[in-house]
């Protein structure tokens, strides 16, 4: 693993013994609803995928992608889809493990950076399920271009994109309410800030981020061989950012075609 990948495992290891929200599990209303093949599940922070996105899952084969922490896997195998997480965190695999073998459920569990997916085969899976977690990466398209070999042809790569937009401003401001723009970008927390600044983040377990550009957040997923074929928006959380940002995330659906246009 590069040295951030390290870092970043360790930062989410770090949110599960603090009972970070995208750590703790599912609700026992999301498990009983599961159960009858309702998926009350999200992509980005707030809004809900829509039914139509994860309807008939069961008997497919799935992997949820950076997907640890006891919730959309658990969900995913609740349904009777044929679940595997992959994270890179161990703390948020074993979330899953516990949820699996609260409930009796049949997960598989694997370590592994995102980037590297070179352990699975082409064409094995009939969706792959991926909240907001392409910041945490250096390369986004290497990723896409891997998801796309390890789909089944009519497959569908759900994902969220966090809008680069939020990198462009003070974080310390944010939280005092203030928006003022202090980054160029693409963002990346390796460059744009100093050393020092790094140093510091990194000490109080802040993950090492990137913003990408939206030519490699969109375009790299049709350059990689996707249609994409629905899209939502979401937001922040920061009534500020909000108040001037309507789109901080955006959920995709995107289909493995292999027919040429």
């Amino acid at each position: 693993m590069d040295s951030y990948v390290e870092h970043n495992a360790k930062a989410w290891d770090w949110e599960v013994e603090r009972h970070n929200i995208w750590t703790d599990g599912c609700t026992q209303s999301q498990i009983e609803k599961a159960k009858n093949g309702e998926l009350e599940m999200i992509l980005s922070p707030f809004k809900q995928v829509p039914p139509r996105w994860v309807k008939d899952v069961e008997g497919k084969n799935v992997l949820a992608l950076a997907c640890g922490g006891g919730q959309q896997g658990v969900l995913l195998s609740l349904a009777k889809a044929d679940v595997t997480v992959f994270d890179i965190s161990a703390k948020q695999l074993a979330q899953d493990q516990h949820y699996a073998q609260k409930l009796g459920l049949k997960l598989t569990c694997i370590q592994g950076d995102m980037q590297d997916l070179s352990m699975f085969h082409d064409n094995q899976f009939d969706m792959i399920y991926n909240p907001t977690s392409t910041c945490f990466i250096a390369d986004v398209v290497h990723v896409y271009r891997q998801v796309y070999r390890i789909l089944k042809p009519g497959g569908y790569f759900l994902t969220s994109i966090t809008n680069p937009a939020l990198y462009l401003f003070d974080e310390k401001k944010v939280m005092k309410n203030r928006l003022k723009v202090k980054y160029t970008l693409p963002y990346c927390d390796l460059t744009s800030i100093s050393k020092k600044e790094l140093e510091r983040r990194m000490k109080q377990h802040d993950t090492i981020e990137f913003s990408h550009t939206l030519q490699d957040l969109l375009c790299g997923l049709t350059d990689s061989g996707f249609i994409l074929t629905d899209m939502y928006t979401d937001k922040a959380g920061f009534m500020l950012i909000d108040s001037f940002l309507q789109d901080c995330y955006l959920a995709v659906r995107a289909k493995k075609c292999t027919d040429s246009l």
